[in-house]
């Protein structure tokens, strides 16, 4: 067949599935119905990994599974739309990473909403301005991030999702590299561009902001300034790439929360965060993850911070593999809590297992 035979083939496919599309539209519409007269969630973890994964096995190519996913991703966005028009909040200004994050997890038929800080991300949550939060947790070679942990502790919204996604960075500016005077960007940004900020002397001029946004903002007025924020937040800012892809490690992965009012349902494949602090006797951490570890709980993830209340007293941050409804975990952390001062679960939410 001739490019005109094929071009009749693909057009003949599309209104196939345009109308297929419209039909499962018009199923979702009363899934929203029941939806609105049970008051259960507009939006599930449990059921969107089901969705993809079903999706994922289905799959026989020659479409990657990366590229169903996110056409998925954007229907589940739109059907969200259909039912409830949800808000999202995140750390803004637009053209942060957690904007980026926000928006491949939710995709363009939600609303969004910037937020100054982290500790406003829970705010707007905790007080229903949101439906879901976005925020940075953990950064595969800075570390864990110190805002939103401390907000982590006196948090009453829920830890329901989680995000991993490649996070490249970039120097924006609108002079050449040599006239830059300061940097601009959040303090674990630098973290992950060490190397090359001490390659190029460029080390002892960098500024902490709140946010990569935020610093695009700032060097977009100040002759002289410059940012490591997103390729997004050069397009929005009006700003020049003077250098790509600056970040020390090419496998650098930021881990995102999506904070709710609601737990995840168990999948099979979960996480259960929790926050902690120990008593004050010798060996008390030790007890605490011996508890985990008898009931094979393995820890994926561990972290302290001082607690700001008493010197020397620290909140230790932990993900648990599995669900808090499961009798293994549930037996972990009730052990745990005997040698805490304080133990609590701030969520269970289905494994991120690609990584966008």
């Amino acid at each position: 067949m001739g490019i005109e035979e094929l071009r009749k083939q693909i057009d003949s496919i599309d209104q196939e599935l345009v109308a297929l599309l419209n039909r499962r539209a018009a199923v979702v519409v009363e899934v929203g119905k029941l939806k609105s007269t049970s008051g259960a969630p507009i939006y599930a973890p449990d059921r969107e990994k089901a969705v993809l994964e079903r999706i994922c096995r289905a799959n026989q190519g020659p479409l990657p599974d990366k590229t169903l996913m996110a056409i998925w991703r954007e229907l589940m966005s739109g059907s969200f739309a259909l039912e409830r028009p949800l808000r999202i909040a995140y750390l803004g200004p637009q053209g942060s990473y957690s904007h980026l994050a926000a928006v491949e997890k939710f995709g363009q038929s939600v609303e969004y909403e910037p937020v100054a800080n982290i500790q406003g991300v829970f705010h707007e949550v905790s007080h229903e301005h949101a439906d879901f939060g976005i925020v940075p947790i953990e950064n595969s070679v800075g570390g864990g991030v110190i805002d939103t942990l401390d907000a982590l502790v006196e948090t009453d919204v829920q830890i329901c999702a989680e995000i991993n996604r490649v996070i490249h960075h970039n120097l924006l500016a609108n002079c050449p590299l040599e006239e830059v005077k300061q940097v601009y960007s959040k303090p674990e940004v630098f973290a992950q561009c060490q190397r090359w900020l001490a390659e190029t002397d460029l080390a002892g001029t960098t500024i902490p902001v709140a946010s990569t946004s935020k610093a695009a903002e700032m060097a977009r007025s100040e002759p002289g300034a410059a940012a490591i924020a997103s390729t997004l937040a050069a397009e929005l800012y009006s700003l020049k790439i003077v250098c790509a892809n600056i970040e020390d490690n090419a496998k650098n992965v930021t881990r995102f929360f999506v904070l709710g009012n609601e737990a995840a349902r168990p999948t099979g494949d979960d996480k259960t965060s929790v926050v902690f602090t120990t008593k004050d006797e010798p060996g008390a951490l030790v007890n605490v993850l011996q508890a985990f570890r008898e009931q094979g709980v393995n820890m994926s993830f561990i972290q302290s911070r001082p607690s700001k209340k008493r010197n020397w007293e620290y909140y230790f941050f932990g993900d648990l593999k599995g669900h808090q409804e499961e009798p293994r975990l549930k037996k972990a952390v009730e052990a745990a809590r005997a040698h805490c001062l304080r133990l609590n679960v701030l969520g269970s939410f289905p494994r991120a297992s690609e990584v966008s």
